[in-house]
């Protein structure tokens, strides 16, 4: 029997975000210390199976109310059903011949939930590997993360960027220009410019998340969209400083500057606090890390920081620091071949 497996990363946001939406620039990273895994193997029916996360049985009210603060009220199996009906309706699109063979299909996840870590997307992306080689279909790479958008936003009605699923697909360092003149339309999905950065020109990087909280995707986002398509000047600066910051980060990353990138990852975080109304736990994450001599950025939507720091005496302070509030610290593998290895 072949057995088709497939990963897809946690990634950090280091710098731009969130104008991703918003025509703007970022840079993301790949944490190969975390994934989402897909397997797919033939089958006489096409059977999605039930992961922990998507549980229908309870030893309680308690137990069920516990589990919907902590899951929501969907697990993955929403993500994978959504990911093969956008694959099979592309193929149509491109009069793509698909076998009649069908398939089993399960997942599982280490990614920490709700902490901006991008769990979601990793299980579309891997699913959508599992079924372009179990069908045998071809796919432009700039291609995907549009297509697997499409799934959770236009499938899902999930609010959601490109910059998650650009750098789960491409993998590594990645600089993205969201701008209006990268923008064409690719099979009638919008794409934008990638462009691959080399990982070791980054200084030590850490990823920092609280074990304990989390925040939902949309409660982070309040109402910014509204208040950018209202024209709120605020709003529309913060995106475009944001922007101004990824274009920072990348010159310091070619020039090996890591000041210079600390303090467009402070910025950043900056720029964020003026237009977003913040929980505390997560604010103080963060400043407690610059109190230990670290820059911190948000990772994402949620309960995560990202940031350099200059020394391993710094880390040791920082990984303690975050520690006594309840967080865990780590030192990403940005480079995901060495996770990947481990298959």
């Amino acid at each position: 029997m072949v057995i088709i497996r497939k990963r897809a990363y946690a990634r950090a946001a280091l710098a731009g975000n969130p104008s991703d939406g918003y025509h703007g620039k970022t840079i993301a990273l790949s944490v190969g210390d975390f994934w989402a895994e897909v397997v797919l193997y033939e089958w006489d029916t096409v059977d999605i199976v039930l992961a922990e996360d998507d549980r229908a049985a309870f030893n309680g009210i308690r137990d069920l109310a516990r589990d919907v603060a902590l899951h929501g009220y969907y697990g993955g199996i929403r993500l994978i059903k959504a990911t093969i009906k956008r694959f099979h309706d592309y193929c149509e699109l491109k009069g793509i011949a698909l076998h009649d063979r069908n398939f089993s299909i399960r997942y599982h996840t280490t990614i920490p939930r709700q902490v901006g870590l991008a769990g979601s997307s990793a299980i579309v992306v891997a699913t959508l590997r599992c079924l372009m080689e179990f069908y045998d279909v071809a796919m432009p790479l700039d291609l995907q993360p549009s297509l697997v958008l499409s799934v959770e936003r236009d499938e899902l009605g999930i609010a959601a960027g490109l910059q998650d699923r650009v750098i789960q697909v491409y993998e590594g360092l990645v600089y993205m220009d969201f701008s209006e003149p990268c923008e064409r339309r690719v099979d009638g999905l919008l794409c934008y410019s990638y462009e691959r950065l080399d990982p070791e020109s980054l200084p030590p990087i850490y990823v920092a998340y609280h074990a304990g909280l989390s925040e939902p995707t949309d409660v982070f986002h309040n109402d910014v969209r509204g208040r950018f398509d209202r024209g709120e000047p605020c709003v529309v600066n913060a995106m475009r400083r944001a922007a101004e910051l990824a274009d920072t980060a990348r010159r310091a990353i070619v020039a090996g500057d890591a000041a210079m990138l600390a303090r467009a990852i402070d910025d950043n975080l900056d720029v964020r606090r003026s237009i977003y109304r913040l929980p505390p736990w997560q604010v103080q994450m963060a400043d407690a890390a610059r109190a230990c001599g670290a820059s911190a950025n948000f990772a994402g939507s949620g309960g995560a920081i990202v940031g350099t720091y200059a020394t391993e005496a710094t880390f040791d302070r920082l990984r303690n620091a975050l520690a006594s509030s309840g967080c865990r610290t780590i030192k990403p593998s940005v480079d995901v071949e060495r996770s990947r290895s481990s298959l």
